[in-house]
């Protein structure tokens, strides 16, 4: 999906983009709350300074990705694939990160 589709999607209301596949997109400073991530290819993306709060992002591959300085209070990223993601400066207050 193109980042243009999905910030008109999400302008439009829609919230639930779940397996959508956004490998090494440049998503730095990018508002999205409360979006539904399940299961995204996020791998190698730049989410740096992103504002994700409410989001989940539960089973998510987000191997290589850039998540420093990420907003990510209340977010939800169990069974998340975070190999060699760079998470300095993220900010995860209540957030979950279970493996099961």
């Amino acid at each position: 999906m193109k980042i243009s589709n999905l910030l008109r999607l999400y302008e439009q209301g829609h919230r639930d983009f779940s397996e959508v596949a956004l490998r090494g997109a440049d998503l730095s400073r990018i508002m999205l709350i409360s979006v539904n991530l399940t299961g995204a290819n996020l791998m190698g993306a730049n989410l740096s300074h992103a504002f994700l709060t409410k989001s989940n992002l539960s089973h998510a591959k987000l191997n290589w990705a850039n998540l420093s300085c990420v907003k990510m209070s209340d977010a939800q990223l169990n069974n998340a694939d975070l190999t060699r993601a760079d998470l300095s400066g993220a900010f995860m207050v209540k957030s979950a990160l279970k493996r099961t």
